[in-house]
């Protein structure tokens, strides 16, 4: 990364940094969230708000209201752990095998308290502030959404906010920056499986059967492909087979085979166009081979999409507590995707980057990695600014 010139100039408060470390070495996987939203609703009833545990299975729901009628203004953050082994040597590194935190949202959820606890210290004079803790932002094959558990479950029966703010750490970016996506903040999310279903037979008969892994093969190379071809120069989208199985032993032809991948994309004729793609290379392999297919989509997502009068606040909010240079719009949007649209489909969003990587670092390891890690100065940037940024819109008369 090698931005040495670059120093966060708000320090993180030590209780914050130990509550990270807390979280990271105690991670918690999907809907299992129990000792980590217990400790958030304690944090936040200390500090004076009126908070809904269970929400949507392990949910923590917080509101502080003001004392005249005024903006009503949500802070997220997404509480659980990947399944993934962590593979730091440092002493909080996570005591439960098989998970971590690998994603930051140890970071975003010591952020946004860290942010609700200095409002709260300060109050509110008009409106209201909401804070939700999400489970199960990760989200397995066809597994439900933790966002839309809460939001089926009540979390915003009180109605719907006026503003909604989120943060996400970003290792592209050293601790001490921000960054601000223009539009899109993340992309929309496909995913799908592909089964085929063809005829069993003996390895030595091959032409008695029908090969539903020799089809799969033949259909990998083909959607790749057919994607590939179907995209213009301007187009924005990214394609994974993730998952591939069949089979049941050496002297069997297969008669099963499945793949599971995603599609992410940030245009919606785009994400129209690649759709009908995968369905017709499916269709056309599937009798190619003489199998019989099963295409079916899940997890669909839509790209969470950032408000062009927040991008303006929040950049000026930036600006004004770490300087123009650590304030920085982004220039593609990325391809990852996350929940937290759901949330941001109920009110104008801003869905912030947080850089948390070591400027001092020449690489620093990626999302998603089990040698994940974050410079802990960028938590007291997170809050100051997702503070800052809540008071203006609390005070704000814009409509």
């Amino acid at each position: 990364m090698t931005e040495a010139a670059v120093r966060p100039v708000i320090a993180s408060p030590p209780e914050l940094v130990a509550l990270r470390r807390r979280l990271h070495h105690d991670p918690e996987l999907r809907f299992a969230e129990v000792r980590t939203a217990a400790l958030l609703a304690d944090r936040l009833v200390a500090c004076g708000f009126v908070v809904r545990t269970g929400v949507g299975g392990t949910g923590v729901v917080g509101t502080l209201r003001g004392g005249a009628p005024g903006p009503h203004v949500l802070l997220r953050a997404d509480m659980d752990a990947l399944p993934v082994q962590d593979q730091k040597t440092v002493a909080y590194a996570s005591a439960n095998a098989g998970a971590t935190h690998a994603c930051g949202h140890d970071v975003h959820m010591a952020a946004v308290l860290g942010a609700a606890e200095r409002l709260a210290a300060v109050g509110i004079r008009a409106g209201r502030l909401t804070i939700v803790f999400q489970p199960a932002e990760e989200r397995p094959f066809g597994q439900p959404s933790g966002a839309q558990r809460m939001l089926e479950d009540g979390a915003l029966a009180d109605g719907d906010p006026d503003w909604v703010l989120g943060l996400h750490a970003w290792p592209d970016l050293p601790a001490g920056v921000v960054g601000v996506d223009e539009r899109i903040a993340m992309g929309a999310k496909d995913a799908f499986s592909i089964a085929f279903r063809g005829r069993g037979a003996h390895a030595a008969t091959p032409s008695r059967g029908r090969d539903a892994i020799l089809a799969m093969a033949a259909l990998v190379t083909a959607l790749h492909a057919g994607l590939a071809r179907s995209l213009d120069a301007s187009d924005r989208a990214a394609f994974n087979i993730g998952t591939i199985a069949g089979g049941r032993s050496q002297s069997v032809v297969p008669e099963d085979a499945v793949v599971t991948g995603t599609l992410r994309t940030v245009d919606p004729a785009v994400r129209a166009r690649l759709r009908d793609v995968i369905e017709r290379v499916t269709a056309g392999v599937a009798a190619a081979h003489g199998v019989e297919p099963t295409l079916t989509w899940a997890d669909e997502m839509p790209p969470i999409i950032n408000d062009p009068r927040l991008v303006r606040r929040t950049l000026a909010v930036a600006a004004r507590l770490l300087g123009e240079d650590n304030a920085r719009r982004l220039p593609d949007p990325p391809m990852t995707a996350d929940d937290f649209a759901l949330f941001a489909a109920r009110g104008p969003a801003m869905y912030l980057k947080l850089g948390v990587a070591d400027p001092a670092a020449d690489a620093w390891p990626p999302l998603h990695s089990g040698h994940f890690d974050v410079d802990e100065r960028c938590i007291g940037v997170g809050v100051a600014v997702l503070a800052a940024l809540a008071t203006d819109l609390l005070e704000s008369t814009e409509p």
